[in-house]
Formats: C-alpha cells, structure tokens, sequence
C-alpha cells in the first residue's frame, strides 16, 4: 500500500459516490459505486474475503480518486457511464469489437425509418440493438411491405411542400409511398402510420392490431371501402407475422429474460425479449470477465451496461440470481421506464423456469462459439477439432485420431487400413496396412479385433501414448469388436467411436442412441474425411494384393517376363486387361522394345500369322 493511498483511507468521505483505482501510470483499474465511500473503499484493504481478481487489482492501485454524489442512485449512473467510457480491465465489459445496428426512427414532420450504428440525441427512437443483422433487415423488409414509409433523405418541412421543392418519386406511382413531399398524405395521418411501425417494433401486435380492426370497422362505416380494404390486407399481414412468432408464455406479460456462461475470461448474455407472452427477438452478447467473478455480479454489470435510454424496459426481468445491489438498480430502471419494474429469479419449475432454462443454453453455446472462433483466430487448434471435441463432448483436443477399416472381396484378400491425422491433416508417414491371418472368410468383425489387437499390443510393447480418438469404419458390430479387445487388453482413458456410413450416424461405447451431428458441421465432414480416407488405403492395398495373384497366374506365364517386369506393367497400367490392349511403344516405355514385343506378341498372336 502505498503512502498515497494510505493518507487518503484516512480521510475518505461518509458520502455516496464513485471510487476509481489507478496503477503507476495513472490508467484506471477499476470503478466501482458505494453508499458510503468510507466503509467500500476502505474494505479493499482490510478484508480477507477478497477474490483473486479484486486481490491482484488492489496489489496494482497506486492511487485513488473519488467523485462525490447527492445519492446511491446518481453513484450507480456515474459508474455506469465511466465504465463504457474508459472499459477498466477488472470490470466486467460488454464488449463494443462491433457496434450493433438500431433501427431510427427520425424526429421529423415525416420520420424516416432507417438503419444506423450511431445514435445521436436528436429526439429519434431507436429500436434495438440488433446482435444480428439478418434480423433487423427482416424487420425493415417486412416494414417496407406493410407500410408505405417514404425512402428518400429530403428534409421535408410545411415550407418545401408548399413551395413544391420535392417532386414525388416512383414509389408514389407503385404504391410504395403516400407522397408527403407534396402534401398528398397529412403529417396527422403519415404519423399515425408511423406510430403503427413503432408498436410493431415494440412487439405490440396485439394492441395494433385491436387498433386497425376499429380502423377498418369505421372506414367501413363511413363507405370508404378502398381504405378499408388496405386495413385488411394490413391486419391479415400482421396477423401472418405475429402467428409466426413463438408463444412462450399464457400471461400475455412483457418480460426479458436474462442469462449469462462465463469461462476464463470469456462471457457470453443472451437476452429475450418476450412482449403479450411471444418470443419477438433474442439477443447476443459478448462479456470481458476476468474469471473469478459470481454470477449475481456479471448480471449486475449487464443489466447496467445493456438498458441505455434507447433500450425498452419491460415490466419483469427474469435472472438466474439478484444482484446485491438490485434494489438500487431497481429504482435507476424504474426512474429510466417511468413504470414499475420487479426482477423475478424462478425458484420453482414453471413455465418461466423452463425459459430461463432455455436461455441459458442459448449462453452457454454462444460461449463455446466464442471460444472456439479465439482458438481458431489465434492458431492454436484447427477450428474442425475444436467443433468435433465440442460435438462428441470429448475431456480434449483430437489432436491425434486413428482410423481403422476392413476391405474383402467375396472373402478373399481380407486387408485392414489404418490412416492418422494429426491436427486434422492426414499424416501419410504413418498410415499401417494389416494383411488378415487369423480369419477365414468374410468376417469383418472379427478382422476388426485383429487388426486392433495387433495395433495396440505393439503400442503397450512399445510404450507409446494412445491416440486422442480411435475411429472404426461401421456401426454398433464394429465399435463393439473393437472396444472389446481394448478393455481385453487393459486399456483405459481412451476414447473410441464408429461412423456408420448409411445415416452418418456416430455410435458410442455402452449407448444404444446414436449421436447426430448436422450435416453442415465441419466436425461431420472431418470425420468423413478420415473415414473415406481410411476406406481408399484399404481398397488400394486390395487391389493391389488382387494385381499380384493375377501377375502369377498370367504375366508370369509368358516365357523371359519375370516379377519385376510384371509388377513394373501393373503399377503402370492398372490391370492385365489393359496389358492385353496395349501398343507395343506404349509397352516399350515401361519395359523396354525386346520385353515389349514378347508381350505383345503373346497376347496378340495373330498379327503374326
């Protein structure tokens, strides 16, 4: 501790307010809020209770600065402003590598409503944000559809419209607009449309469209059956919309539910956003957490960071675990809404458990994506292995696989192929071919317990370290063959797999369930790649075994051919069929011109009569 630091825990405030702690370079560490700065600050120093996180922060601080406020609610609105203005490294952080579009909608005598990543304090509304932009585009074709909101940039104002300065434009001629350039439409009722887009937005879709039916019942009232037609086909494509978003709960309430997986120093949030009871938008983001935060703490931190004046606040916010602060938080969203706000963390199981639950695997998923785009970023690990050791929920990497196949034909020449890939390329160096003694006949089975006995019995020998993952070419039959005599041979902590080539199922050791992994999966395709590679050395040393039985019962007939010539023309040539065909110049470029014309001579005897 140093004498700075010292002389001003001697004089701190009982006031509320915001402390920050700074290292040698006067760069903030950390910013924090208390009720009472003396009793916070001074808990830094004097408790024994801290985590590792905090501990190593305080060992950095070199300095202290304190801002004093009127009370614990402006404390928490400060800290929440010097954190995403100066993201100290001890707190937890939204992360801001992208800024997430909002949808605007201006403050105009004609909104506009468009796309932006910039929010300017104009007296716009802004809807969002949108962590994904394939769905705020959705939203903005789906608006574009419904409502005739005009798509030019032109500052319109009373005094352009009646000076005619805008002419209207080809959306006006394709009923793509209502022309407010040239006063056809009043600001009363452009607005009235507008403020339709904006509870749309809201996910009010039952309010709306309550509202458009009383519209459509009084136009029609009135004998304005053109404008009541509009109304209907309005309502009937929102109604199309709003069937399509999910009902999670009966209650009909506006709620966010909130859930967050962290990792090291890595944090995933998932946010949805529930309004009348359906799902209308899921959110995803990414955390800075330095590891030994709880929980209730990175909710904390979200919650502060993630509801700006921007941000709609529902009634409920469902959490895995309240915050110590939460009621001052509380009073900050209620201040912010201008309504009641209440945290609900589900006790018991319930429809709002069940979406906690679901919300939370959202995160936890997220997170692994995270994690596996940083390993993938930085070269450690090819993204495949990391998605495969994500897939098959293995302890580790397969860095190291091995792949074992039986090739036969009508149960002659039974052979095995077993191929490794390392870091998720084939390592040629080390593939093994395994003629098959101890089997008689087509027996894939029992070839497979050959051949992986054969293997791993050389391994123990040896001394060597198992592969990372053990792979056979089949389905329950050969996983089985195998893996009994791996345990025969007193092998533990290894993992083994088939891949069944009909459905591309994956099977498992002792489960009856296949595991199915999306087509699309680059962890699928890793596991084809090593299958059919497998499959095509085996295949290879079969025919090339077939080549040599027919070499003896043909080639080797013919009188001054020997072995070395006749595997020389297989090797070239493929087969005897081929051979037979031949030219003797072609011949004569393997063998040389006199071995050539023996050959060719024996086979084409006629063209010596």
């Amino acid at each position: 501790m140093t004498e700075n630091i010292k002389s001003k825990l001697e004089n701190l405030p009982d006031s509320p307010g915001v402390y920050q702690f700074l290292n040698e370079n006067n760069k903030v560490l950390y910013v924090g809020k208390a009720k009472n700065l003396k009793n916070r600050v001074r808990s830094y120093f004097h408790s024994s209770g801290l985590s590792n996180r905090i501990a190593i922060m305080v060992s950095k601080a070199k300095d202290i600065q304190l801002i004093i406020t009127e009370n614990e609610l402006e404390a928490l609105i400060l800290e929440n402003n010097l954190i995403k203005e100066l993201k100290p490294r001890y707190n937890v952080n939204l992360k801001d590598d992208k800024t997430y579009p909002f949808i605007k909608v201006t403050n105009e005598l004609f909104p506009r409503i468009y796309p932006t990543r910039q929010i300017i304090r104009d007296g716009s509304k802004y809807f969002g944000p949108y962590t994904d932009v394939r769905s705020m585009k959705a939203s903005l074709r789906m608006i574009n559809r419904i409502f005739k909101i005009r798509s030019c940039k032109f500052y319109i104002d009373s005094e352009s419209i009646e000076k005619k300065k805008v002419k209207i434009c080809l959306d006006y001629h394709i009923k793509k607009c209502d022309g407010p350039c040239e006063g056809l439409i009043s600001p009363k009722d452009y607005n009235d449309m507008v403020n339709e887009v904006v509870k749309l937005l809201s996910g009010k879709t039952i309010d709306l469209l309550a509202e458009l039916k009383t519209k459509m019942d009084n136009a029609v009232s009135k004998l304005e059956f053109e404008k009541a037609a509009e109304l209907r086909d309005k309502i009937s494509q929102i109604q199309s919309i709003s069937e399509k978003q999910n009902v999670v709960s009966d209650d009909f309430e506006n709620r966010d539910v909130i859930a967050v997986a962290s990792e090291g120093k890595e944090g995933a949030a998932t946010i949805f956003n529930i309004r009348s009871g359906k799902l209308i938008s899921k959110k995803q983001l990414k955390l800075t957490v330095n590891g030994s935060e709880q929980i209730a703490e990175i909710i904390s931190a979200l919650i502060k960071q993630y509801y700006t004046e921007y941000i709609e606040i529902p009634n409920q916010i469902v959490i895995e675990k309240e915050p110590e602060d939460s009621e001052i938080i509380l009073d900050w969203l209620i201040n912010q809404a201008g309504h009641k706000i209440k945290f609900i963390v589900p006790k018991k199981k319930s429809p709002i458990q069940s979406l906690l639950k679901m919300c939370k695997e959202n995160a936890t998923l997220q997170l692994k994506e995270i994690q596996i785009q940083k390993m993938k970023k930085e070269g450690n690990v090819p993204y495949t292995l990391s998605a495969l050791q994500r897939d098959l929920r293995l302890k580790s990497i397969p860095k190291r696989i091995e792949c074992f196949d039986i090739s036969n034909l009508q149960g002659t020449d039974t052979v095995a192929s077993m191929v490794v890939f390392e870091d998720g390329k084939p390592k040629k160096s080390k593939y093994r071919k395994f003629i098959i003694n101890s089997v008689d006949g087509p027996n894939d089975f029992a070839s497979m317990q050959e051949v992986v006995s054969r293997r791993y019995t050389r391994l123990l020998n040896e001394q060597q370290p198992l592969p990372d993952l053990i792979m056979v070419d089949g389905g329950k039959g050969q996983l089985s063959s195998a893996f009994e005599i791996l345990n025969g041979l007193g092998l533990k902590n290894y993992t083994i797999i088939g891949l069944a080539k009909r459905l591309e199922e994956v099977f498992l050791p002792n489960q009856s369930e296949a595991i199915i992994i999306p087509k699309t999966s680059s962890s699928l395709k890793l596991l084809q790649q090593v299958r059919d590679e497998a499959h095509r050395f085996a295949i290879t040393f079969h025919r090339l075994l077939r080549s040599k039985r027919t070499i003896t019962t043909s080639l080797l007939e013919i009188k001054g051919i020997g072995e070395q010539n006749a595997f020389a023309l297989i090797t070239a040539f493929g087969s005897v069929k081929k051979i037979k065909s031949a030219s003797v110049d072609a011949l004569t470029e393997v063998i040389g011109k006199a071995k050539a014309q023996i050959i060719f001579d024996f086979y084409n005897p006629e063209v010596n009569e």
